[in-house]
């Protein structure tokens, strides 16, 4: 049997792809400095926005922080990115509390350099040459990138769909199930289709909701808690 080989991490030339290492990087954040291998073992959302004191960037972080507690039940980190200055971000980060009454707990890297933004492909020339676009990267446990998602300058993001994906992800690594579009938490889960003429046989014959052999779904016993 032919050996596979590891992919080899992303560079600061090579946008990370599904399932690629995430970048590594070591970064000024609003709680100092930061590195990604401090995550070790949480799932991490990692998300970018163009610049501090904007009124679309404003409406997601009181979105994300409003939802930080239900991001840490589930065992995942927010993580934000944009590249102002750590001062621009603290000003931002108080201007938001005071304005909005909402803390925001989580760590904001400020990457003046660009490093971290290189790696992650989060500058796109044609979109702005100065400033991040809405990228999110949902991050596994094992530091491995599981969901990419890109939006333009002018879109805001939905916090819940994020944690939606977050979870449905958590259930695919944790649990080797997927989910049906429209899926929600508290909804059943798809169970992959079988691979051998004998599994099929024992699916159809399985007490899960059976439509035909290669599409099944979990038993209501077997469905995830909301969040």
């Amino acid at each position: 049997m032919t050996a596979v080989a590891s992919p080899a991490p992303a560079t600061a030339n090579s946008l990370p792809r599904i399932n690629d290492p995430a970048p590594q990087f070591t970064a000024p954040s609003t709680h100092g400095e930061l590195k990604l291998s401090d995550y070790k073992g949480k799932w991490v959302v990692l998300f970018s926005h163009p610049a501090d004191f904007t009124p679309v960037c404003s409406t997601e972080f009181i979105g994300f922080a409003r939802e930080a507690k239900n991001f840490q039940a589930i065992n995942t980190q927010l993580i934000g990115l944009s590249i102002d200055s750590v001062y621009s971000h603290i000003a931002w980060i108080r201007n938001l509390e005071k304005n909005f009454n909402v803390p925001i707990e989580f760590p904001l890297i400020a990457d003046l350099s660009t490093q971290v933004a290189q790696q992650y492909g989060l500058i796109h020339p044609n979109a702005s040459s100065t400033a991040t676009v809405r990228a999110v990267f949902v991050i596994d446990p094992e530091q491995i990138v599981k969901a990419i998602i890109y939006y333009p300058l002018t879109t805001g993001r939905s916090v819940a769909e994020i944690k939606r994906l977050v979870i449905a992800l958590q259930a695919n690594v944790e649990r080797k199930l997927a989910t049906p579009e429209g899926w929600q938490p508290g909804d059943q889960f798809i169970i992959p289709a079988p691979l051998t003429t004998k599994a099929a046989a024992e699916r159809v014959a399985s007490d899960h909701e059976v439509v035909d052999w290669f599409f099944a779904k979990t038993k209501p016993a077997a469905q995830a808690k909301p969040a």
